[in-house]
């Protein structure tokens, strides 16, 4: 690949986390540092927080930076969990002037897209082809789509309508702590929600991220869907693999 390390920087509603990428194994290559998000989490106050990761690695190459935004040539389009001063903000130029290096060392990209980069090089997607959906379950539900590896991003099947509500308030993993619901409460919700989305796109391969992942073996096994559904492999550590990864290739939305 040329370059063996990477660096990104994945950013959260409660937490701003960042590392040194071995992008060989599509590992940390070391330890990452979080910072708490700021609030509020404007672009200002995110973006210092941005400089004080990389400068506290000393990292001087490309920079991969993830939002929880609808993300277009730089430009931020929504925002989820972090300040609504995100919107028509362009976040890859605030970056790169911040951490005082050329726009087209900084990538920017939508937090789930960076977190299906790493799944499709070194997780559950390694070799898939065909279509697959990573759908990440957390505060919400965000969603990166994969035609033969390549990424189709900004996807946003989170909000799908089902049964007359935002697929996300019924079916994130926040609803099943929120409502104290059991994972045999909660799973009918999920399938309802991938039976949706499997009549509107048919993916050949459905990968579960988020925390729930952690715990597939309590959950996976009761979903009532056509598509096979795998754990993602890379758990926390996604969104900095798939930024490093992106910005290494100079990816641009």
């Amino acid at each position: 690949m040329g370059m063996t390390r990477g660096f990104g920087v994945d950013i959260g509603g409660s937490g701003i986390k960042g590392g040194l990428v071995d992008l060989e194994a599509g590992a940390l290559d070391g330890e990452r540092l979080r910072i708490t998000t700021p609030q509020p989490s404007t672009p200002d106050a995110v973006a210092d927080v941005v400089a004080e990761i990389v400068e506290k690695f000393n990292w001087d190459g490309p920079v991969g930076v993830t939002l929880p935004c609808v993300v277009k040539h730089g430009v931020a389009h929504s925002a989820a969990n972090v300040d609504q001063a995100w919107i028509g903000t362009d976040a890859a130029e605030l970056f790169a002037e911040r951490l005082g290096r050329p726009k087209d060392q900084v990538v920017v990209l939508n937090d789930a897209d960076a977190a299906g980069i790493a799944e499709m090089r070194f997780g559950s997607g390694v070799d898939q082809d065909g279509l697959v959906v990573l759908l990440t379950f957390g505060t919400g539900i965000g969603s990166a789509l994969f035609l033969d590896g390549k990424l189709v991003p900004n996807t946003e099947f989170g909000h799908l309508e089902v049964d007359g509500h935002d697929a996300e308030k019924r079916a994130a993993a926040s609803v099943k702590e929120d409502k104290g619901l059991t994972w045999a409460e909660w799973t009918p919700r999920v399938s309802r929600y991938i039976n949706v989305l499997e009549n509107l796109i048919w993916p050949d391969l459905v990968i579960a991220g988020g925390g729930v992942s952690k715990k597939a073996e309590k959950w996976l096994p009761l979903l009532e869907v056509r598509t096979p559904v795998v754990a993602a492999a890379l758990k926390n550590d996604a969104g900095i693999v798939g930024a490093a990864v992106a910005a290494a290739q100079g990816l641009r939305h």
